[in-house]
């Protein structure tokens, strides 16, 4: 999986999917910080590139479409400090291994994962 790192959370976050083997990239390290998120979205798409976020904009539908993108991850957490952050990915990470998320949003907090397929609100 190709990924991007939102720069809202932490680059090290970035390690437990390169352990995967994924191919991770992050808005910090590409220089992207203070982008607007429409660019983001869009670099992502142009990049084939899941996005990894704790920003709730990208949860809208109506802005970014799941079916328009190879996929995005939205965490909605009381807690967003890294040990927090790390415990909800090692579910995610699981996840991945048994669901695609091109085309799809998912909104991921301390319970679960809910999944938005293409074509459902």
């Amino acid at each position: 999986m190709m990924l991007k790192i939102d720069e809202n959370l932490h680059p090290e976050i970035g390690e437990l999917f390169r352990k995967r083997g994924d191919d991770v990239a992050s808005v910090y390290d590409q220089g992207l910080r203070g982008h607007e998120d429409s660019e983001i979205a869009a670099i992502c798409r142009s990049e084939g590139r899941v996005l990894l976020t704790l920003d709730l904009d990208f949860s809208d539908i109506r802005h970014y479409p799941p079916a328009d993108y190879p996929g995005i991850i939205v965490m909605r957490l009381r807690s967003k400090g890294r040990a927090s952050v790390r415990s909800v990915l090692n579910q995610v990470l699981i996840h991945l291994d048994v669901e695609p998320i091109e085309g799809k949003l998912w909104i991921v907090d301390e319970q679960g994962i809910r999944i938005h397929r293409v074509g459902t609100i």
